[in-house]
């Protein structure tokens, strides 16, 4: 087996924990490299050539990346074209985005409509789920704002 640098090695743990949720390797491979990458900024040809994939799969997990905000394309200093870089704030966006859970909550509330509603035999599955969500859609948004302040009380935060 090829020896691996620390940093293609976290790359790969990413994948493989990523993968496990569900996601592809290469979108984990992608996300753990452009974590701790140096430059930040990183091509398709360099993110192609550090992770061992190839160009297709650097364009679909890149575009994964990019739809779920996560990651953005930037200026490619003295080339031409882009490269890709994680925002730092990024997973705090994501987060702070209380739609998605309300599609879900949303989701679990008509399923209970289409079954006869919250007394129905087997609706105990969909209201957890929703009251989970409803839940989640409430609280994420001030632990989110929390965190927000507690990091910017500590002089630290990118903005």
């Amino acid at each position: 087996m090829t020896d691996l640098s620390a940093q293609r090695r976290y790359a790969e743990d990413a994948a493989v924990a990523l993968s496990g949720i569900g996601l592809p390797p290469a979108y984990g491979k992608l996300l753990g490299w452009l974590l701790i990458c140096d430059p930040p900024g990183q091509t398709s040809s360099q993110l192609a050539e550090g992770l061992g994939l190839s160009k297709g799969s650097v364009s679909t997990g890149m575009r994964l990346l990019e739809s779920s905000g996560l990651a953005r394309r930037v200026p490619a200093p003295g080339r031409r074209g882009h490269a890709y870089e994680v925002r730092p704030d990024a997973i705090i966006r994501i987060a702070a985005d209380a739609a998605k859970f309300r599609v879900f909550r949303e989701l679990m509330e008509q399923g209970l409509a289409v079954i006869g509603g919250e007394e129905a035999p087997g609706s105990e599955r969909l209201r957890v789920m929703r009251d989970f969500y409803a839940f989640i859609e409430r609280e994420v948004p001030k632990l989110v704002e929390r965190f927000e302040s507690e990091y910017t009380g500590k002089g630290e935060g990118d903005g």
